[in-house]
């Protein structure tokens, strides 16, 4: 069993999507997404983010009863969006429920960890956080920089590229970014330049940047080679949640065979398959079903 923490807000959202409506708020987040699934798969997983007394009994009682550990320091409130999703791409829109504080920069960093990921839902990590994390850990550290490029204005949120990511990035392990997000780091379309976009967001700084692309797949590069993963393609009923997901089962499969990085985009995709699938933190992810697409995945992905 492998120790993975993340470090991020949890959120309870509002969803609606071309297949689904839910007006009641649901716990979401990337670091709570990434657990559920890590967790999911059997790995032994820790929460640590800031939550209001409006939703902390609920998100106790949520994670005891899945086994995650949890760190949760004290908020004036707890964050949460509207998702709003206009196409099959999962593209949206955001509208801010609350807006949660900031992780403290001395948070708890367990020093036995196997795996870490920096995963923010809205500028609530700074650098000296993470520089704390990297001086007391050696765990590798996967950045997903969705909320370290989100920033509130009028009760919206817009995306810009800033230095609290950049000095992020050049001391994480592996920065994975989708395809809104490569386009506000690298200022390139993913989906038309993949092996290009991935190799600019290389150059922040991390040893392995990966560029996911929704039902198009996702591409790795480690500095030697780009990768082109497939997806597992699936009936996608609500996207949120998907790159969490892919973050999760990278960081498993990337501890068990860290020189094989087909295999561990392959699984990455199998293990986010199975959440677009269905709504909410409740999926049916097991660390079989996940090896079963994985090995039918490996037939199709390549070095381009």
């Amino acid at each position: 069993m492998k120790k993975i923490v993340c470090y991020g807000n949890p959120v309870f959202d509002t969803i609606m999507t071309p297949l689904i409506k839910r007006p009641e708020r649901v716990l979401s987040g990337c670091s709570t997404n990434a657990c559920l699934a890590a967790n999911y798969l059997g790995e032994d997983c820790t929460l640590i983010g800031t939550v209001g007394q409006d939703f902390q009994q609920v998100l106790e009682s949520e994670l005891s009863a899945r086994g995650i550990q949890y760190k949760l320091y004290p908020s004036r409130e707890t964050g949460g969006f509207s998702l709003n999703y206009y196409d099959d791409q999962g593209n949206r829109t955001l509208d801010i429920l609350g807006i949660a504080e900031s992780i403290p920069t001395d948070a708890e960093v367990p020093d036995d960890s196997d795996f870490i990921l920096i995963g923010p839902i809205l500028n609530e990590i700074s650098y000296d956080l993470v520089a704390n994390i990297k001086n007391k850990s050696s765990a590798p550290i996967l950045t997903d920089p969705q909320g370290l490029l989100r920033f509130a204005k009028n009760k919206a949120i817009v995306h810009e590229n800033n230095e609290n990511f950049k000095k992020v990035a050049q001391i994480s392990t592996i920065v994975k970014a989708n395809e809104l997000e490569t386009y506000t780091i690298t200022g390139l379309d993913g989906r038309k330049e993949p092996e290009k976009a991935v190799k600019a967001l290389y150059e922040y700084g991390c040893k392995i940047a990966v560029v996911t692309l929704a039902e198009v797949g996702s591409v790795i590069f480690d500095g030697k080679h780009v990768y082109k993963i497939p997806p597992f393609r699936v009936n996608a009923i609500d996207p949120t949640g998907a790159g969490d997901t892919y973050a999760a089962g990278f960081m498993v499969q990337y501890t068990e065979n860290p020189d094989d990085l087909i295999r561990v985009g392959c699984f990455a995709s199998s293990v986010a398959s199975v959440m677009v699938e269905n709504s909410g933190p409740i999926f049916p992810l097991t660390r079989k079903e996940a090896d079963r697409r994985m090995n039918i995945l490996l037939a199709e992905a390549k070095i381009i």
